[in-house]
């Protein structure tokens, strides 16, 4: 009999503790499949569309990041992107986050072209910031490596046009 009450209590633990380990490490892994490793901490958005969706209802700028895995710029910039603590805790706090391996339907997004890496954020009225850019003529919205000073300015302009702006 104490062997089936102790099987009960382990059954209705199982039960109330929420989601299970199971659960918890398959949305684990799936968010790691989503940063590509530009941080398994961040709360990446899967597609583009959902990330509309999300920014317009929490009211947080979209960060889109556009690389390529095999890509020495793209990975030189996501080494330190992912070793940047405030790179890291903004994308984690104040942005939704996608990372693309492929181009969207929205040409918004490549206003001067489809070359990677490159960022660009869009605020919660779905306004592509083609003001918030790099300091390349010919790719106003790449970052090399030597621009990640440049690039945590940009994600605070960003958040600091969503409070005056909008």
């Amino acid at each position: 009999m104490l062997h089936w009450t102790g099987l009960a209590l382990m059954l209705v633990t199982a039960l109330t503790c929420g989601e299970p380990v199971g659960a918890q490490k398959a949305a684990e892994k799936r968010n790691s499949a989503l940063s590509r490793g530009w941080g398994d901490g961040i709360s990446w958005t899967q597609t583009y569309e959902d990330g509309l969706t999300k920014i317009k209802k929490i009211k947080k700028p979209l960060m889109v990041i556009h690389h390529l895995q095999d890509c020495p710029h793209s990975q030189a910039l996501k080494k330190l992107f992912l070793a940047d603590a405030d790179i890291q805790k903004m994308a984690k706090e104040d942005f939704v986050m996608i990372n693309l391996v492929e181009e969207t339907p929205d040409q918004n997004l490549y206003p001067d072209g489809t070359y990677v890496p490159r960022i660009l954020f869009v605020d919660p009225s779905w306004t592509v910031r083609a003001d918030i850019t790099g300091k390349y003529s010919n790719h106003l919205y790449t970052y090399e490596p030597s621009d990640i000073n440049l690039l945590v300015e940009n994600m605070r302009k960003a958040k600091l046009l969503l409070h005056t702006e909008l």
